[in-house]
């Protein structure tokens, strides 16, 4: 059971003059640095308020505690400078998460940074973050008797049709680079569309190649703003769409995609689920950049975050050339999990169809080098989804950034973060 310890007030810090600063923060630590516990392990938080560096008291804090273990349980207590402590246990493998939300004297929410995707960065301050027990014996739902066969037809699919593609050189911002809006033929609904830049006189056989995945969502794909000087370097959209289009065109498609990969009936079709044409689409990718000249034969990356890093994992399994992968926050790890009592992320609803496209049974088929990075307050992207992909990545080429306070649009500053790699743990110090 959680507990909390309660600090009287020292009043150091009059809250009523912080309540629209946008230095006030709540920072969070776990009594392990790195926060893997055992089962049955007390874990103890510890949450105080912040105005920059300067501890603030007197601050009610309200938490939320929910686990894999199915329990939710709420408290609430005063941070004093040292801040207010709560503790909890999980008795199994899995994860715990933390919410808390802090209120100035008025009852209020405090407001401060809080990062996110919008324009807007400021807003009621929290921490989102928490501990796991034993993430090596995470275990998934059982894998697809079939995934190889199933993955083995699709290829085929998609071989079917020639590798050809219409480029029209686009000005570029760097003399060295040149850029070409790409649409290149694909199996499924639509091509695959993106941007291409490949070394100015680059030499046959001379450069690594690199695909670029983006993440949910169905906005105007422009030319990347950084152009790559050593590769030949592809970003494509999610959707095929077309380029260079006027502002009609994707309003519209926005309307025509709302809740893609969310619909309930497609899902329980392998072949009709929105993942299909993506999927395809991310083999067809890696495929051209292999057909270019300058391609050096050996060297291929396969690079995301979000659904971006759903997308690079699908790259880096089924295509065997993949030599090495950067991949964020993955997108729609573990969907069968929620079944086994695990919390949820924001993803589609389970059907056993969508297994097919889960990571974590496709990272099996991983060969290349991978990095990862998992957030303990990611409930987009739940961490014990990444870190099951990172379980079942089958050598030892693998790595894992794990960040305590971190959401899947807010990073806290100060948190405490750590690399595990089989070699052990590593890295372990305070994010500036």
């Amino acid at each position: 059971m959680p507990t909390t310890t309660r600090l009287l007030p020292l009043c150091l810090l009059l809250l009523s003059g912080f309540a629209c600063s946008a230095e006030l923060s709540i920072r969070g630590t776990t009594d392990k640095d790195v926060a893997i516990y055992q089962p049955g392990e007390r874990i103890e938080f510890t949450l105080r308020v912040l105005d920059g560096e300067a501890p603030v008291a007197g601050t009610l804090l309200k938490w939320t505690r929910t686990g894999d273990d199915g329990k939710t349980e709420q408290g609430e207590g005063t941070a004093g400078v040292d801040g207010l402590k709560v503790a909890t246990t999980l008795d199994k493998p899995g994860f715990v998460r933390l919410l808390v939300q802090a209120f100035g004297a008025d009852g209020k929410r405090l407001q401060g940074y809080v990062g996110g995707w919008g324009a807007n960065k400021n807003g009621d301050i929290f921490f989102d973050g928490g501990a796991c027990v034993e993430p090596e014996k995470l275990q998934a739902v059982a894998e697809p008797k079939d995934l190889d066969a199933f993955w083995t037809a699709t290829r085929a699919k998609l071989d079917a049709v020639p590798i050809t593609a219409d480029l029209k050189e686009l000005p570029s911002t760097n003399p060295k680079v040149k850029l070409y809006a790409a649409t290149i033929a694909c199996a499924g609904p639509k091509p695959v569309t993106g941007y291409l830049t490949v070394p100015v006189d680059a030499k046959a056989r001379s450069l690594p190649g690199i695909v670029q995945f983006q993440g949910y969502g169905v906005n105007k794909h422009s030319p990347p703003g950084w152009q790559n000087e050593g590769a030949v370097f592809l970003e494509i959209n999610a959707h095929g769409m077309e380029l260079g289009r006027d502002d009609a065109y994707y309003t519209q498609l926005q309307k025509d995609l709302a809740s893609y990969c969310f619909k309930n009936e497609e899902n329980a079709d392998r072949e009709k689920t929105y993942y299909h044409g993506m999927a395809l689409r991310v083999m067809r990718a890696l495929q051209y950049v292999k057909s270019r000249p300058e391609w050096n034969g050996k060297d291929l990356q396969s690079n995301g975050g979000s659904q971006g890093g759903l997308q690079g994992l699908w790259g880096a399994a089924l295509d065997a050339d993949v030599t090495s992968s950067e991949i964020w926050s993955p997108w729609s790890c573990d969907f069968g999990g929620i079944t086994l009592g695990r919390q949820r992320g924001w993803r589609p609803d389970y059907n056993a169809a969508l297994d097919s496209y889960d990571p974590v049974f496709l990272a099996k088929r991983i060969t290349a080098k991978v990095h990862l990075v998992a957030n303990y307050g990611d409930y987009t992207c739940a961490p014990s989804g990444v870190w099951l992909v990172y379980d079942n990545i089958p050598h030892a080429r693998k790595s894992m950034l794990v960040k305590q306070g971190c959401t899947h649009g807010y990073e806290m500053k100060g948190g405490m973060q750590f690399t595990i790699a089989p070699t052990g743990v590593t890295d372990v110090g305070v994010r500036k």
